[in-house]
């Protein structure tokens, strides 16, 4: 009896000293001591990241862009009335090409979606016209979506219709226009519309915009197809398509055109 008693109380000893643990039906849970931190431990080393060599000058195309026009010809553009039909607009000079009006809109031969891209634009060389009517083209994404261009300079138009809004549904944060005789440059991040499996739209499509350099759509959603009449909304699913820009009858240029898939 008193062997029992002993070892009861050199028990109790050790349970309170936290030499026993105690039993996993205690109302207190163990202490845990985590894993200390150690710097590699958040390092991400593969895969590694893809080199792409940028352009020696601003605004040119970097390594892994796909060239859409660099002067020489317009072998990546059709005929918008008729796709089998090469692009019937003019290229000036080896430089540069323009709207030829009449002959309708041109598009890529390619399809895309997602994209980086840069487009650079110049206003007639004469001043014609004043609002809708004064340099006016448009760029669509997917053949659907238009990035507004016009001779916005001294021109007062409706503010979701000047250069640089999404037509008819956007317009810019500021007017970045230059003057007629002066390039202007697009540089676009554009991010395509999901559409779930049975045809309804999931996320709506978004675009932001740096116009010469300034930013003036800043991650803007795209509500739908930019309709001349009417509200916009997307009305039929898509995937890939062509990037268009429109014949507007007057003789807008365009030259140093590319983009990367995203």
């Amino acid at each position: 009896m008193k062997l029992r008693v002993l070892s009861i109380s050199i028990f109790t000893v050790l349970i309170s000293s936290g030499v026993v643990a105690q039993s996993k039906y205690s109302s207190t849970p163990p202490e845990v001591s985590p894993m200390p931190m150690k710097p590699e431990m958040t390092e991400i080393w593969e895969p590694e990241v893809s080199v792409v060599t940028p352009a020696k000058t601003l605004g040119d195309a970097p390594s892994d862009a796909i060239i859409l026009f660099d002067g020489s010809n317009l072998d990546q553009w059709v005929s918008q009335k008729d796709s089998s039909k090469a692009a019937p607009w003019k290229i000036i000079d080896g430089k540069h090409f323009e709207v030829e009006p009449g002959t309708g809109g041109i598009q890529t031969k390619m399809k895309f979606g997602d994209i980086q891209l840069h487009i650079e634009f110049s206003a007639p060389d004469k001043v014609e016209g004043v609002s809708q009517g004064r340099g006016n083209s448009g760029l669509f994404l997917q053949n659907r979506y238009e990035l507004q261009i016009l001779d916005s300079y001294n021109n007062r138009t409706y503010r979701n219709g000047q250069a640089a809004s999404i037509y008819k549904d956007v317009a810019p944060l500021v007017n970045a226009m230059r003057s007629p005789l002066e390039w202007n440059s697009y540089d676009v991040i554009y991010t395509a519309p999901r559409f779930k499996a049975d045809g309804r739209l999931d996320s709506k499509a978004r675009i932001t915009v740096l116009h010469n350099g300034v930013l003036v759509q800043n991650n803007t959603t795209i509500n739908g197809n930019t309709f001349y009449i009417g509200l916009h909304h997307y009305p039929e699913a898509h995937g890939d398509d062509v990037i268009s820009l429109q014949d507007h009858g007057n003789k807008t240029q365009f030259r140093n055109i590319w983009l990367r898939k995203l």
